[in-house]
């Protein structure tokens, strides 16, 4: 998997700010960051997982206590990697919000899961998917036996998080993680991977 940043930049418009030295450009994901929302988008693999990690880190230096906003659209990807960000957006001081446009599978489900309580949403088309980890091992034995009590262990890890954040008994989400299990967004809010379905931005009270 190539990380979206390389993909997708030449894709990305600039933008121009005005600000009190005169204009400025930015790129689009850079001008965001500036108003703390990060995009989780494509596969999750350890180059996403450490841009993502430092923006995580840096927002949390430029203020600790101020809201991040966190909007997914993945089909998941390398299990290590989406741990690597949910210990993160765990580890730091602010408040995360989540939300899933298009797609939240796999690991992009378990971090879409992992949001504060009542700061986790889905626009009304969203997917979401959970399923058990999977793997694949050649070799010995000996090794492939290794291999698959690891898959086995992070399998038991992620149905724990899953557990903590949606409020389901251990049983149950081991039940619905055992296959491919595909969701619209009513039915993650009936789970508890969201809290919200917004089909519109909320308008702020001081609006006219």
């Amino acid at each position: 998997m190539r990380d979206p940043i390389d993909t997708h930049a030449s894709f990305w418009p600039q933008v121009i700010v005005q600000e009190s030295r005169g204009e400025r450009v930015y790129d689009l994901p850079s001008r965001l960051l500036r108003e703390r929302i990060i995009f989780i988008t494509g596969g999750i693999d350890d180059a996403v997982s450490a841009s993502v990690c430092m923006q995580l880190l840096f927002l949390e230096a430029d203020n600790p206590k101020k809201e991040i906003s966190i909007y997914i659209n993945s089909p998941g990807g390398v299990v290590t990697a989406g741990l690597a960000i949910y210990d993160t957006m765990q580890f730091i001081r602010p408040a995360i919000s989540t939300t899933v446009i298009g797609q939240a599978a796999s690991m992009g489900s378990l971090l879409l899961a992992a949001g504060d309580k009542d700061m986790r949403f889905s626009l009304p088309n969203a997917r979401i998917m959970v399923h058990q980890p999977s793997g694949g091992y050649q070799g010995q034995v000996t090794d492939i036996l290794i291999h698959a009590k690891e898959v086995e262990s992070l399998k038991r890890r992620l149905n724990e998080i899953y557990e903590r954040h949606t409020g389901r008994g251990y049983k149950e989400i081991e039940v619905a993680l055992e296959r491919d299990n595909f969701m619209t967004a009513e039915m993650a809010k009936d789970f508890g991977i969201i809290d919200k379905i917004m089909d519109k931005r909320a308008v702020p009270s001081d609006s006219k």
